[in-house]
């Protein structure tokens, strides 16, 4: 983790570094050099996804990349399907710069989606599919997104923004009666050519949206985002190549979609669920189609392993290789039991989608310590800092985590950033180093808790319960949860007229807020504990005994 060489000289060693990974885990082919070239090349007009497509096509046009409830695309499938839509919404006014916002599930829409902005220059926003209308319309605004594509299960999130923004369906429900004047990926392909295109004028770029701890989400750029990355995340994690991926992660966020990109990279066929996460569904896929991956987030990991015995024993999982998990914290009960039921196959990445990759724990280190977060991979490096921002060097001691990513967002959309210290980013966790130089994760800098892997923070949820006219006042703090690692508890001190009602409280959050902040369980009280100058005291409100 040291710091002392020159930056260049040090630059220059992780690149090495990470060539070096990349041919052993067969990114590259070291006797087809100009693919590589290539590719780079590619990466750098039409942004890396596309870039990681276009590869495949030139090394195994007919293999299989993606599986949905439709059937099986190849690699040559996906790029002159692409090609189709893309001359279409040129057609329809988009332009090389301009912003569309993609709203849609883990399918062959979505897919297509992100690889025709690519190829058009295009600044795509991934929109989170749990939002509510506030969220998504501030977002669009804040993105000055130009058009919508986005599934037909939408349509009421839709009406949050104004009418005069086109719109395109990405998949279409026959339970949601979508009109059939309205333009879908299908229809704006229609007749098209599906010959190579020019490159854009200008390369687009991809927006990952965090998860909104502090109200509207806030917009990582991905608008250049080189191929080393990929080392960061295979130099830890042995990705089979060739193989088959299941992937139950949403491909919006940043854990889907890179190991999305890097699963194609490597070859391997991308099975889709149903568009929704299905515990049995997820074993059966793994069995049908004998995959040796599974990409998922920790609650999903802990619903699979909460399955009813007689499932678990249906289902052959031995294929499995490397199960990926990322996006928060894995209790350590879950750890244990993926070990007793997959093997040791689990390798769990900390980061975010500012900061990228942080560490990775491999099967051994969790054998060995089920709750710690790992080591940093190739090219990234790792400090704490006290709360006066003085390096810790010292084991067991716990201080705020800082980073060294070369690969690290520069700033948000909206120009503002992280904290740097000595040029290292602050992760906004706090943690400590064992003797052995394992990473572990004490919690936020602030009070913010992860659920489900989302990031929440209470306080923005405590204000909007708190105006409510039935409220007098409202707590809300962050509990452990068996399922999702935290949850929220709205503590209310209701008002005249109050229901006392906690669905009601968490019906009037799901309404304004996106779903991952409602609250799981509702407590009312009388009065709020406070020290004598008034503050109040959250610890109690954790301890709790609720009762649900």
């Amino acid at each position: 983790m040291t710091l002392s060489l020159p930056g260049p000289v040090r630059k220059a060693g992780d690149i090495a570094l990470a060539v070096n990974v990349m041919r052993k885990r067969g990114l590259f082919d070291p006797l087809r050099l100009d693919h590589a070239v290539k590719s780079m090349v590619n990466a750098g007009k039409y942004g890396p996804f596309a870039a990681v497509v276009m590869h495949a096509v030139q090394d195994r046009p007919d293999s299989p990349a993606i599986a949905d409830e439709k059937g099986e695309l190849t690699f040559r499938d996906l790029d002159e399907q692409s090609n189709a839509f893309a001359r279409g919404l040129v057609e329809r006014g988009l332009r090389a710069g301009d912003v569309v916002a993609i709203l849609a599930r883990d399918h062959r829409g979505m897919v297509l989606s992100m690889l025709t902005s690519g190829k058009l220059g295009l600044r795509a926003v991934l929109m989170n599919t749990g939002f509510a209308k506030p969220q998504f319309a501030d977002v669009a605004e804040r993105e000055q997104v130009k058009a919508v594509l986005h599934d037909s299960e939408f349509f009421e999130l839709m009406s949050a923004i104004p009418a005069s923004i086109p719109r395109i369906l990405t998949w279409v429900d026959e339970s949601d009666h979508a009109d059939p004047e309205i333009p879908t990926v299908e229809s704006v392909s229609a007749g098209r050519s599906t010959a190579p295109l020019a490159a854009p004028s200008k390369p687009g770029g991809t927006v990952i949206l965090t998860s909104g701890t502090t109200g509207t989400p806030k917009g990582a750029p991905r608008d250049k985002v080189s191929p080393f990355i990929s080392a960061q995340f295979i130099d830890r994690v042995p990705l089979p190549s060739n193989g088959t991926m299941v992937m139950a992660a949403p491909i919006f966020h940043g854990t889907g979609l890179s190991q999305f990109s890097l699963g194609l990279g490597l070859g391997n066929r991308v099975i889709f669920q149903q568009r929704r996460f299905d515990p049995a569904l997820t074993l059966a896929n793994i069995e049908r189609y004998r995959a040796d991956s599974l990409v998922v987030v920790p609650t999903m990991l802990q619903r699979l392993l909460d399955q009813p015995r007689e499932i678990l024993d249906r289902y052959d999982v031995s294929s499995l290789r490397v199960i990926f998990a990322a996006g928060s914290a894995i209790p350590q009960d879950v750890v244990v039991r993926t070990g007793e039921y997959f093997g040791d196959v689990l390798y769990n990445l900390y980061g975010s989608t500012e900061c990228a990759v942080i560490t990775v724990a491999t099967p051994e280190e969790l054998r060995a310590e089920p709750t710690t977060a790992g080591r940093p991979p190739v090219g990234v490096r790792i400090a704490l800092y006290d709360e006066n921002r003085k390096r810790i060097t010292e084991p067991e001691v716990t201080g705020t985590i800082f980073i060294d990513n070369p690969h690290a967002f520069e700033a948000y959309t909206d120009g503002r950033t992280k904290e740097q210290v000595d040029g290292m980013m602050s992760s906004g966790d706090v943690g400590h180093l064992n003797r052995n130089g394992l990473l572990f994760i004490d919690g936020r800098d602030d009070d913010m808790i992860v659920s489900g892997g989302e990031n929440v923070f209470p306080q923005e949820v405590e204000h909007l319960i708190a105006n409510r006219p039935d409220v007098l006042e409202a707590a809300v703090v962050g509990v452990d949860d068996h399922e999702f690692g935290k949850r929220l508890r709205a503590v209310v001190v209701p008002g005249p007229g109050s229901a006392r009602d906690p669905q009601e409280i968490k019906d009037y959050v799901k309404t304004n807020l996106a779903r991952y902040k409602v609250p799981r369980e509702v407590v009312f009280l009388d009065e709020l504990p406070r020290n004598a100058t008034g503050k109040l005291l959250r610890k109690p409100l954790t301890e709790l005994d609720s009762g649900q």
